[in-house]
């Protein structure tokens, strides 16, 4: 297999930057490279000058030496750390290419690691959601993946269901009469607690998908009611151009905050009204759009003064909506004493910041966010949540046929599907169509 170089480290300048090699060819293009008269230690790190050829010294590095099977791929790695200047980085990697190496594609390093037995494809994935983490909690959920914490709440379902399947297959080959009816029940319940487990964990991607996605909070109303002067508030900085002029958002605007650990994805919207304003209306439009995407909406109404037409319009448009009212300017002495018949909802002031803690907790109540103080694990990855429920299916229709008595060839057929299924979320069933896949997402470094 060839050897593979990437630059580990995000482009650009810094105080460091690292370039990762795996392969057979690793230690002997560092020795080229660093002209060592010595060997490399395993799992030490030597202090170096990085040369060319004709004796140039291009700078002075840090190799590290991992010999296979004890590193990430299971094949000898080397990792330099070089001073962060771009232009070092690019010569050291254009030398290590003339020396034998080819780029790495996306993910490599841990597809090799996959390949080479170092870890599963479920883990191989938490790397990806740990390197994209946003907030504490996510990083958290993605290290208890990374260390194998699915794939061991997956083994007890596996199993279970291989001793299912033996029993039925055993009966197929050598029992001619049907299975008596105790046996059947007991297979039936140890398939119930195999779907249990498989819902149980499925549910949880519910909480477990926002860790990575965060929660969508369109912020909406008519003009003027304070939407962008919120906006900025929640986001801790003057992100939206607030005026006192109507109408002056006129495009989708998006920040991510977080509130306890799960990341917010906020979005100001231009203010809802009739006009003849060719730029305004798309503004609107995308308002709509945002709504139409969004997990929660944020209806914001001026409280100092009586709804208008445009406010109920925004009501009724959000009607169907997970949403919470934000009755906004408590800070004015007009504030709550005009005759409107206004909805309830969190009272707010944009300007001095009252109310935004229990706007904030608001936010969260709907999402069941609790779960996280619990410590339990949860489903982040959607390929893993569709697999769940495809097995959730599978196993459902084995427990029918079996309930009615069909034949064991019958049963089977959902059984093997299911086993199949988990296999496919640690990688032990997967097409290499669907490691393509996968792994395309993945930085070019990993």
């Amino acid at each position: 297999m060839s050897t593979i170089v990437a630059l580990s480290t995000p482009r650009g300048r810094g105080a460091l930057g690292v370039v990762r090699l795996s392969g057979a060819d690793s230690l002997r293009i560092a020795n080229e490279l660093t002209a060592s008269a010595f060997a490399f230690a395993a799992k030490r790190v030597t202090l170096c000058k990085l040369v060319e050829a004709n004796g140039v010294v291009i700078d002075e590095v840090l190799v590290t030496y991992f010999k296979g099977p004890h590193s990430l791929t299971g094949e000898d790695v080397i990792e330099f750390s070089c001073h962060g200047s771009p232009a070092v980085l690019r010569k050291l990697i254009d030398l290590t290419l003339k020396l034998g190496a080819r780029l790495a594609g996306p993910g490599e390093f841990t597809l090799r690691a996959l390949a080479n037995g170092k870890l599963n494809l479920a883990q191989a994935e938490a790397i990806r959601d740990l390197v994209s983490a946003q907030t504490e909690a996510a990083a958290k959920q993605a290290v208890r993946q990374l260390d194998g914490e699915l794939s061991r709440a997956l083994e007890p379902f596996k199993q279970q269901l291989i001793d299912v399947i033996v029993v039925l297959e055993s009966a197929l080959e050598f029992v001619e009469d049907d299975l008596p009816a105790p046996q059947l029940n007991t297979l039936d319940q140890k398939l119930g607690v195999v779907q249990s487990g498989v819902e149980k964990l499925a549910a949880s991607y519910r909480l477990g998908h926002l860790l990575q996605d965060g929660i969508k909070v369109a912020i909406t109303g008519s003009p003027n009611v304070g939407k962008s002067s919120l906006f900025n508030k929640l986001v801790e900085r003057d992100r939206a151009i607030v005026t006192e002029l109507p109408g002056t958002t006129r495009d989708t605007l998006s920040e991510t905050i977080e509130l306890d650990g799960i990341p917010v994805v906020l979005t100001d919207t231009a203010g809802v009204r009739d006009t003849v304003d060719g730029i305004e209306r798309l503004g609107i439009e995308r308002t709509q759009n945002a709504i139409a995407d969004a997990d929660m909406v944020l209806v914001v109404l001026d409280g100092s003064c009586a709804l208008r037409d445009e406010d109920r319009e925004v009501l009724q448009r959000t009607a169907s909506a997970r949403r919470e009212i934000v009755l906004n300017k408590s800070d004015l002495a007009s504030f709550g004493k005009s005759n409107g018949n206004f909805p309830m909802g969190v009272r707010v002031s944009a300007i001095t910041g009252e109310g935004l803690d229990t706007l904030r907790t608001a936010i969260l109540k709907s999402f069941d966010t609790a779960t996280l103080e619990s410590g339990s694990l949860l489903v982040t990855n959607a390929r893993h949540h569709d697999l769940l429920l495809r097995i959730e299916t599978e196993l459902m229709r084995g427990r029918t046929e079996l309930k009615n008595r069909s034949s064991e060839e019958v049963v089977l057929v959902p059984l093997h599907n299911a086993l199949r299924l988990l296999g496919e979320i640690t990688g032990e069933t997967t097409t290499e169509d669907i490691l393509s896949e996968i792994f395309a997402t993945f930085c070019i470094g990993k």
